[in-house]
């Protein structure tokens, strides 16, 4: 099962391979070190959360597929209303600079989720 999975990683483009694993995967896995700042909590669990999900997609489909994307637009649209919240607080500077990090990465991520998940819901079900 996982050489399917990886196989099926290895078959998306390069460019999506390396937006996962250098920019996406690390700058959500990333919130987990701001847990004491505040509600980075809930954040934390809606960075990590989403991409949970999609481990278990993975395993039950074997591969990387377009319904990745749903927990995504379920959790992090959401999250993103929770992110422009704290930046209107006054909070850490280091905090604040993940968060503009987070938000651009997430935004970046979520247009492409979105046509994903459009083609999902009309059909197109075919594993990576």
């Amino acid at each position: 099962m996982i050489l399917q999975i990886w196989q099926s990683y290895r078959r998306l483009p390069l460019w999506v391979q390396l937006w996962v694993a250098l920019i996406l995967v690390p700058v959500n896995a990333a919130s987990l070190l701001y847990i004491t700042q505040p509600a980075a909590a809930w954040l934390a669990l809606m960075a990590v959360g989403a991409m949970l999900c999609n481990g278990v997609l993975m395993l039950v489909e074997r591969g990387f597929s377009k319904v990745m994307a749903l927990p995504h637009v379920l959790i992090w649209t959401p999250m993103l209303g929770l992110i422009l919240w704290l930046l209107a607080q006054d909070i850490a500077d280091g905090f604040r600079t993940y968060l503009l990090i987070l938000l651009a990465v997430d935004v970046v991520s979520l247009i492409l989720d979105f046509i994903d998940t459009r083609k999902w819901l009309s059909g197109d079900r075919k594993i990576a």
